[in-house]
């Protein structure tokens, strides 16, 4: 039973403090974790913001976290410029109900693609939408698809939202909650990892929304009785490049053959590629296209650097650099699954606080190892590029491109991890005799020349007996876990791609001391 919309002010009552609440209005940030006293913090504007909250009334609790209490934002302090001041969402036809759950996150200006988006989307027009991660893409289609629900309260299957990865339906489901909160907004997350029957249950419940990876819909459409989006209102497709760059083709096209002609489409999309064109000329229907700088740009207080070394010499020079940025939070991409356990382990037995991801772990294990590192008991994450986009990663303060990526434009979503919202932050490139041509393209694409890195050879050599040693334990310790797998599949040599399935193994691993001693 959906309960009729109410005031969100109505429903905050005072109780125990037990929840912690952090916000950002670039929606790059929104966590909860149980505190057992007062702390505080900074969001991305640099303005104190961590707040402790009370226990929801039940009518409010969702499944992760509640809002409630929410911290005041300094909308003032926009360092990055992304918030329009000259528009209101009153303005550009957003509804008092949201209005007011807008103006309770302090959140009073739209972002640039929201401003542009909007005025057509809560028209029921289909929108290409391109822009940057955290630009505020996801209440650019949100606030349309809710506000057009509270027509209909009880009209469930309402929309379907596709995204590529696991952790980003979990994020988009984050900010529908928090939208969705004071007007009883049900959803459901579909993704692989997680158990088809509690997924299956949560269906049976009749959400207004379903999020989920394309491949994990199309296999409920399938086979979940009772399930089905034959009066689908809204599809969203949430960073459809990366869609298809997965190849999710076969299942978007499953989708597509079984809901309604009739209905209203968003596409957004960081980049429109040959892919997403033939995606929009089969899904959406005289849309109107808003581009967002259409540049691949990145901001002005990412220091850019690389490092130019020999092959053999790559474990020893991410020692050195590791040793030098102790304490800092720290994202090393590799292309391959094994190469990002080996480098965990290689990491661990050097003593340095590592934890990886990977799009071969379980959904579990992946939330349980970005937990590890947001909460700072790893400061060292080691990723594929599963973790380069949409991912609700703060405050990293070295991204390192232990393998330069195979496109050039997943540069600019790796390095964007950094450096966010007005903050400064460094990346550092390794290229080898074999990467010129890559890190050329690099440049040319973000028109801009990186500056070599400033090491000392002496001391980064000194390094290379201890790392050798500590390599040839963790090969060792690799292979061991590959044995106890008993399938070696699991652990192919291709560059990562998200598996919608969730393959199982564990890198939980040991707790130790940082840096080399």
């Amino acid at each position: 039973m959906v309960m009729e919309s109410t005031r969100l002010s109505d429903l905050i009552t005072d109780v125990p403090q037990k929840l912690l609440y952090i916000f950002d209005p670039m929606f790059e940030r929104c966590f909860f974790g149980e505190v057992k006293e007062m702390i505080t913090g900074r969001t991305m504007q640099g303005v104190e913001c961590v707040k402790s909250v009370g226990v929801a009334p039940k009518q409010l609790q969702t499944e992760d976290a509640l809002l409630m209490n929410t911290p005041q934002l300094d909308i003032d302090d926009d360092l990055n410029g992304i918030f329009c001041k000259d528009s209101t969402f009153k303005s550009i036809g957003v509804c008092d109900e949201l209005c007011e759950v807008l103006d309770k996150l302090n959140y009073k200006y739209p972002t640039k693609i929201q401003k542009e988006t909007l005025p057509y989307a809560l028209e029921g027009k289909d929108i290409i939408g391109l822009a940057e991660t955290g630009s505020g893409k996801t209440f650019a289609y949100g606030i349309p698809i809710i506000q057009k629900l509270l027509d209909s309260p009880n009209y469930f299957f309402f929309g379907c939202i596709l995204a590529p990865t696991r952790e980003l339906c979990l994020q988009i489901n984050q900010h529908l909650e928090i939208l969705g909160a004071g007007i009883g907004l049900k959803t459901c997350v579909l993704v692989g990892g997680l158990d088809l029957t509690s997924q299956a249950i949560s269906l049976s419940k009749k959400p207004h929304i379903v999020i989920g990876t394309p491949g994990r819909v199309a296999d409920h459409l399938a086979n979940t009785k009772g399930f089905n989006l034959n009066h689908l209102k809204f599809l969203c497709f949430d960073e459809a490049d990366r869609l298809l760059d997965l190849d999710f083709e076969r299942q978007i096209n499953q989708i597509l053959s079984v809901i309604p002609k009739e209905r209203t489409t968003f596409l957004f999309s960081a980049t429109m590629t040959s892919k997403v064109q033939k995606l929009q000329k089969a899904s959406l229907k005289n849309p109107v296209k808003i581009e967002i700088n259409t540049k691949y740009t990145t901001v002005n207080t990412l220091i850019q650097n690389y490092i130019f070394i020999p092959e053999k010499y790559k474990e020893t020079y991410l020692a050195y650099i590791l040793n030098q940025h102790i304490g800092k939070t720290i994202i090393v991409f590799v292309e391959k699954v094994l190469d990002s356990m080996q480098i965990t382990f290689i990491l661990r037995h050097l003593g340095f606080q590592a934890i990886s991801i990977n799009g071969k772990m379980t959904q579990s294990n992946r939330i349980g190892a970005l937990n590890k590192f947001k909460e700072g008991d790893r400061n060292i994450l080691v990723a594929t590029d599963v973790a380069s986009r949409g991912l609700d990663i703060p405050n990293v303060d070295l991204v390192i491109n232990y393998d330069l990526p195979q496109q050039a434009k997943d540069y600019i979503h790796r390095v964007g991890r950094t450096a966010r919202a007005g903050k400064s932050g460094r990346s550092i490139s390794f290229v080898t005799q074999y990467d010129v041509e890559n890190i050329q393209e690099i440049e040319h694409l973000i028109e801009k020349k990186m500056e070599e890195y400033p090491t000392e050879e002496s001391k980064a050599i000194s390094l290379y007996e201890k790392v050798l040693e500590a390599t040839r334990d963790a090969k060792n310790e690799l292979k061991d876990l590959v044995k106890k797998t008993k399938s070696n599949d699991k652990f192919d040599t291709k560059a990562d791609r998200d598996d919608d399935e969730g393959e199982v193994y564990d890198l939980t691993g040991r707790k130790v001391a940082d840096g080399i001693h």
